[in-house]
């Protein structure tokens, strides 16, 4: 009896993890659209194929829902980086250090270009962030989680390679973020596609990294 109750509850909260993750993929099409203030709830259910019951079992709140997928943006784009610093390193990129720390930390850039959904949720959650102190202060956590998580991977080619930085690794990171949310949501202004506007932010994040690099 105690094995089929622990299996009843694993199904459901299956089941309750899979409803969270089609209304937050359904969310962020509808607010990728429409914007945070015109997406209804019933715009998010109808996408997602559920019920208001359905959402609210899941969420407080649209805000609650839009801030969660706010985070998930950041946290994905730090650990797109982390893997591809392992990746080099296991390749062996690391090798012939200071030489080409600049194509290097290019390298690593590229994977931190998003798609145009990723930045207009960004977009979206930054203008209502600047009239609602509640979500304000939830971005600010959550970028500032990025600055650390960033200013760590830094911390971490200074202290195990031989590049080194001209400014103090949170300096670098909040340095990096600001050119990168920049130049992502100028391309997407300008309706490039995915590819170009990759190309177009990594070489101003390039060009930054070059005037931070010690080689």
């Amino acid at each position: 009896m105690t094995d089929t109750r622990v299996a009843g509850g694993a199904t459901t909260t299956r089941r309750r993890e899979t409803t969270r993750r089609r209304l937050l993929d359904a969310a962020a099409q509808v607010f990728a659209e429409v914007g945070l203030d015109a997406a209804s709830v019933e715009a998010i259910c109808d996408r997602a194929g559920f019920t208001r019951g359905a959402f609210y079992s899941n969420f407080e709140t649209k805000d609650q829902l839009f801030l969660e997928l706010a985070g998930e943006v950041a946290l994905d784009r730090v650990e797109a980086v982390r893997r591809r610093i392992a990746e080099l390193d296991q390749e062996g990129a690391f090798a012939d250090l200071p030489a080409n720390a600049f194509a290097i930390v290019q390298d690593v850039l590229d994977v931190s270009a998003d798609d145009r959904l990723s930045i207009l949720l960004m977009s979206e959650i930054r203008i209502h962030a600047l009239r609602n102190r509640e979500l304000a202060a939830a971005y600010l956590a959550q970028d500032e989680e990025m600055r650390r998580a960033i200013a760590r991977i830094i911390d971490d080619i200074g202290r195990t390679k031989t590049v080194r930085f001209r400014l103090p690794s949170d300096q670098v990171a909040r340095l990096m973020l600001t050119v990168w949310e920049g130049a992502s949501v100028r391309a997407a202004m300008a309706g490039l596609d995915y590819a170009e506007m990759c190309r177009r932010t990594n070489e101003e994040l390039a060009r930054v990294a070059q005037l931070l690099i010690e080689v």
